[in-house]
């Protein structure tokens, strides 16, 4: 039996890895990549390797992978890749895989300035990779530093601004807060939609030269054939679109573009290498079959994909409004609970200072009653003084009495009773200024007491009051929620493939459209404020010549499809002598 070969496939996102026989075809191992991803419109797509020269090549599918030039390693290596690109994202591509891939493989071809994107372009699609990396932003989970290991913009954008790492991050967040509610499907979507307006989207670049050996660029891509000068990729001088063409061939390095209108000479150009006219070539017929099926009305096949895919996005819509229902649900509850939280630690609080004060009045009134019980001691040691001081001035009236009483019946002589006599009133007045002084202190006293008496009801009454005042309400009871040639120089080199026209319907509806730009006055409003805040922080000594002819471009007020509808103005003829002019 066949010994099997083995081959590691790479996608955008993926590593696969098969063994194949060594009569495997081309369009079997295909086959097998695309049912082991889930993809289903896999007319943009292609296998490319390395060949034995060092040549990126497109695998064939109608012949066996052994009997191929690819380069001899083990595995064999293949990348799964987007070989054509659809004329509108939004329009074309269904399913959520094809969008991802030609995310990752777009995201990939700006970041490494294969296709040129103006700084402020750059750093908007770049909050929308983040949008469709992380979701929405949470200041919670995202970070200061959270786009550190994230490649997010060209290394010319990062090296034309005076702005550091940090500073470039602030910048894209802002804008990917921007994106909150947005899907992360959408995120992908809204990035292809702004990238497929940058002028060198989708298009595959070829050295010519014209009759007169002028060296030019050729671009193909899904609207037709475009001509550059050598030194401008981005603004095409000469266009054809598909529906203009009616025989592509060659012959060596000579390629031959017939064109529908006889009146007009045939287009003619010359390749460094007979393998270019044969990925030309290949190209072309891919991008003219996709071009007449976008102008016709969807297979049976697209329709059916398209109503899947349409229910399956209504199908993610509910489920995500679900979620957001039920996360508002648990922020509600998170709320509630803090809120009661917060009214329990409240009622704690209150009870607290409740019960302080209850101490507090508790002890004022011991002092009060304490202060009372001494000054009622106080007031009854002066009574009991008066009381002995009255005592003592009755027994000095009656002594008093009693002498006078000796006077008159003894005879006594007047100097001993007026002696006795001034003695003893002496004394009495002793006693009743002292006996006043003891009533003026027990009045003293007696009035204090009253005062404490007063005190002491008044503070019986605050206790009384507390302790009668209804308690605080319990806390509210908490609830838990749960919730993607060999082709040798050889001699037989004529190759010719005839393109179909009929039955396609407005097949120059392209030159109609705007950018993405001009239809959504969100993203402009987006872009003019990211140009207005870069160009301040912009070093204009170190524009390239892209950034130069990308200025004059929107300085003139051209786009992609504006040039569009001006390089192909006249008829066929006139369009092919100025290419032959060039």
């Amino acid at each position: 039996m066949p010994k099997a070969v083995n081959v590691r496939v790479t996608t955008m996102d993926a590593e696969l890895e098969f063994a194949v026989q060594p009569s495997t075809t081309g369009k079997q191992l295909f086959d097998q990549v695309v049912k082991t991803i889930g993809l289903r419109e896999v007319w943009y797509f292609g296998l490319q390797y390395m060949d034995g020269k060092g040549y990126l090549t497109w695998l064939k599918l109608d012949k066996k992978v052994s009997s191929q030039d690819v380069k001899k390693e083990n595995p064999l290596q293949f990348k799964f890749r987007a070989k054509f690109f659809p004329e509108d994202v939004a329009e074309e591509l269904i399913q959520d895989i094809t969008q991802k891939l030609f995310f990752l493989q777009v995201k990939e071809t700006i970041l490494s300035d294969e296709v040129y994107c103006p700084p402020e372009t750059a750093v908007l699609l770049a909050s929308y990779s983040v949008q469709a990396k992380f979701g929405d932003f949470s200041k919670d989970i995202h970070r200061p530093g959270y786009l550190t290991s994230d490649r997010l913009l060209p290394q010319r954008v990062l090296e034309q601004h005076k702005l550091s790492r940090e500073q470039w991050e602030e910048r894209i967040q802002v804008w990917h807060e921007e994106h909150r509610g947005m899907l992360k499907e959408d995120a992908m979507l809204e990035y292809l939609k702004i990238a497929q307006d940058l002028e060198m989207y989708g298009v595959n670049y070829f050295d010519i030269k014209n009759k007169k050996g002028t060296e030019l660029w050729l671009g193909v891509d899904a609207l037709g054939l475009n001509i550059y000068e050598k030194d401008d990729k981005l603004t095409p001088k000469i266009g054809f679109p598909w529906s203009e063409i009616r025989n592509i061939s060659f012959n060596d390095k000579k390629f031959i573009i017939k064109p529908i209108d006889k009146k007009a000479p045939d287009f003619v150009f010359y390749a460094p290498r007979l393998r270019i006219n044969k990925r030309i070539l290949q190209l072309c017929m891919g991008n003219h079959e996709l071009y007449m099926r976008r102008r016709k009305p969807d297979t049976i096949e697209v329709q059916q994909m398209k109503a899947q895919a349409r229910e399956e996005k209504h199908q993610k819509q509910m489920e995500r409004a679900q979620l957001e229902n039920e996360k508002k649900k648990r922020e509600a509850i998170e709320k509630e609970k803090e809120q009661m939280e917060r009214e329990k630690q409240e009622l704690m609080m209150r009870l607290y200072q409740f019960e302080e004060k209850t101490k507090k009045a508790e002890k004022d009134l011991q002092e009060q009653i304490q202060r009372a019980m001494t000054l009622e001691q106080e007031r009854r040691r002066a009574e009991d003084e008066a009381a002995r001081l009255e005592a003592e001035r009755q027994a000095a009236l009656l002594a008093k009495e009693e002498l006078a009483r000796e006077a008159e019946n003894q005879l006594k002589s007047q100097e001993q009773l007026a002696s006795e006599l001034a003695e003893h009133t002496a004394r009495i007045a002793l006693l009743e200024e002292a006996k006043r002084r003891k009533e003026e202190e027990a009045d003293t006293w007696q009035h204090r007491a009253r005062e404490a008496q007063d005190d002491l009801m008044k503070t019986k009454e605050e206790l009384h009051m507390v302790m009668t005042a209804p308690p605080p309400p319990p806390p509210p009871p908490m609830y838990d929620h749960v919730d993607d040639n060999s082709d040798s120089e050889e001699n037989t080199s004529t190759h010719s493939a005839d393109l179909q026209m009929e039955g396609i319907n407005d097949h120059r509806n392209e030159e109609d459209r705007l950018t993405e730009a001009e239809k959504n006055e969100r993203v402009q409003k987006q872009l003019m404020a990211l140009s207005s805040e870069l160009a301040q922080a912009r070093d204009d000594t170190k524009k390239t010549q892209n950034d130069l002819l990308h200025s004059e471009n929107v300085r003139a007020g051209r786009d992609k499809y504006k040039t569009l509808r001006q390089i192909r103005q006249g008829n066929t003829k006139q369009r092919i002598d100025e290419f032959e002019a060039l």
